[in-house]
This record gives structure tokens, C-alpha cells and sequence, in this order.
């Protein structure tokens, strides 16, 4: 998935400049995309955060589960997905590469040898997921969702340990950012049928409104 950068909702990871903002069919497609978030937001259940008990990482599977079995785990998939200048070992391990960071704005290089340095966040948290209804699902649903491309995305490590398990609430990435986090999350939300807080709901819709 790409990314967009406000009302680029065409979905490109770094977004263009204002100067470089599409016209045309690519804002008719921009258009639909802010709209039908809008009518997926409108659509989620509002609920409130249960209390988090019996969470752990491992009650959401595997790490970076090669669920697409094209021979690459998803760390890696995410990484030649979101990366620039990529480079690769055995054509799946990416030793370097450089990101344009979307919860940023800043240019980070990546090495294997500093696998901190960009890490791959779920949009939508996964203890988050579990406090909103995950607890509920079956294993195999909650691996799913663990290695679901539309729910990762490669960041630098800063802003993805600031947001941890945070909603849009209580975190935002950068302005420019906003339209098309807001639009990821949704889309995530409205696959899962996972419910939003009712701040959450309120953040998300002024992230639209920045589209």
C-alpha cells in the first residue's frame, strides 16, 4: 500500500509537495478514497477500551508469518515494500535501504546491523486490537491481522516507540501524514470489524478533514 500526504489520498507512502499535488483523474481517485473513508468511519461501532487483560504479543501469532508464501517473511516484504534504494541477500533479506519516514517526514537509512533504526509498525496497535474486541477472535484471525500488509507499515523506531499502542487519539504522526494514516487505519478497522473509541472516531474524522 502506498501513502498520501493531505488531499493526495492517492495513497503513496511519501506524499508529494503541494506544488506536486495531483490533478485530474488522480484527484477524482483522491476524492473517492477521503469519501469512502468517511462512510467506513461512519459505519465502525463506537466502544470503549476493555481492560487489556491475558494480552501478550504471542496471542497474536508468529512474528512476520510468511502468509502470501512467496518465500519472504513480512518484515521483509514490508521493508522492499516501504524502503527506497533497496538491498537484498537470497532475494528476501533486505541488508539497506533508505526510508522517507511518514510519522516523521524525516530520511532514515536503514541496515541490518541497526535493525532498530526502522521498524514495522501495526497502524492499528495490536494491544489496542485486543482491548477492542481481538480477545474474542480465534487464533488464526488474530495471526491474520498480525501480518495483514494494509496494517504495517516501516517506520523509524522514535515515533513508533512514542505511539506504542496508542490510538489516533492519543498519537498523531505528522501533519502531512494525517490524511493517509487516518485512511489506513479505517480501512484496517472496517476489515476486522473492530470498533473505535468514541475520541478515536473524533480524532479520525479531523484527520480526514486535513485530506
Amino acid at each position: 500500500m502506498t501513502a498520501a500526504a493531505g488531499c493526495q489520498a492517492d495513497v503513496r507512502l511519501s506524499g508529494p509537495s503541494a506544488s506536486e499535488r495531483p490533478s485530474g483523474g488522480a484527484s477524482r481517485t483522491a476524492e473517492r478514497n477521503v469519501a469512502k473513508a468517511r462512510d467506513d468511519l461512519a459505519a465502525l461501532r463506537i466502544a470503549s477500551e476493555g481492560d487489556g487483560d491475558g494480552y501478550s504479543r504471542d496471542r497474536f501469532g508468529g512474528r512476520w508469518k510468511d502468509i502470501d508464501r512467496n518465500g519472504c517473511d513480512q518484515r521483509n516484504d514490508i521493508l522492499a515494500r516501504d524502503l527506497r534504494q533497496v538491498r537484498k541477500r537470497d532475494d528476501c533479506i533486505v541488508t539497506s535501504g533508505r526510508l522517507h519516514d511518514p510519522y516523521s517526514g524525516k530520511d532514515i537509512a536503514f541496515n541490518r546491523s541497526k535493525p532498530a533504526e526502522v521498524q514495522i509498525d501495526h497502524v492499528y496497535p495490536l494491544a489496542l486490537a485486543w482491548r477492542m474486541g481481538a480477545s474474542r477472535w480465534s487464533a488464526d484471525r488474530r495471526e491474520r491481522f498480525a501480518n495483514d500488509p494494509d496494517n504495517l507499515l516501516a517506520v523509524w523506531g522514535v515515533p513508533n516507540r512514542e505511539k506504542s499502542d496508542s490510538g489516533p487519539a492519543q498519537w498523531q504522526p505528522a501533519e502531512v501524514f494525517r490524511c493517509e494514516y487516518g485512511i489506513r487505519y479505517i480501512a484496517v478497522a472496517r476489515k476486522y470489524s473492530l470498533p473505535v473509541t468514541r475520541a478515536d472516531r473524533d480524532a479520525l474524522r479531523g484527520f480526514l478533514d486535513r485530506c
